[in-house]
């Protein structure tokens, strides 16, 4: 599945220079990782997002989100944001600043081996 790049530039944008941000494929797309842990990426096009589980369950009601259930079944805290969610920078700026928040507040993870710094843009394969 390709995912959407000119998403992926926005939400770069939005994470800005962080030193703790590291890019890797996976979900059949692009994940964006905060301090070790998955903050948000792209599926195709849509923002896929991860949230504390009731925060994800309070936010599921907005317009343009659903669960993240492409196993199947929803995944407790993730959330995917159709475009029409993230159309502007304010829009897109505000799940991005939810998702990093959470992963800024889990203990600090390691990167692990073969994984970069998302800084010059280069990206972690599986």
């Amino acid at each position: 599945m390709p995912f959407d790049p000119t998403l992926a530039a926005r939400v770069r944008d939005a994470l800005g220079d962080r030193p703790d941000l590291v890019e890797k494929h996976m979900f059949g797309g692009v994940c964006f990782m905060v301090r070790g842990h998955m903050a948000c990426g792209i599926v195709e096009s849509s923002l896929m997002v991860r949230l504390a589980p009731e925060e994800a369950d309070r936010l599921v009601e907005e317009p343009h989100v659903r669960p993240m259930d492409f196993t199947g079944r929803p995944m407790r805290g993730f959330l995917y944001v159709e475009p029409e969610g993230v159309a502007t920078a304010k829009a897109l700026r505000t799940w991005v600043t939810r998702t990093v928040a959470f992963a800024e507040n889990k203990p600090l993870k390691p990167v692990k081996a073969g994984m970069r710094p998302a800084k010059g843009r280069r990206v972690a394969k599986r």
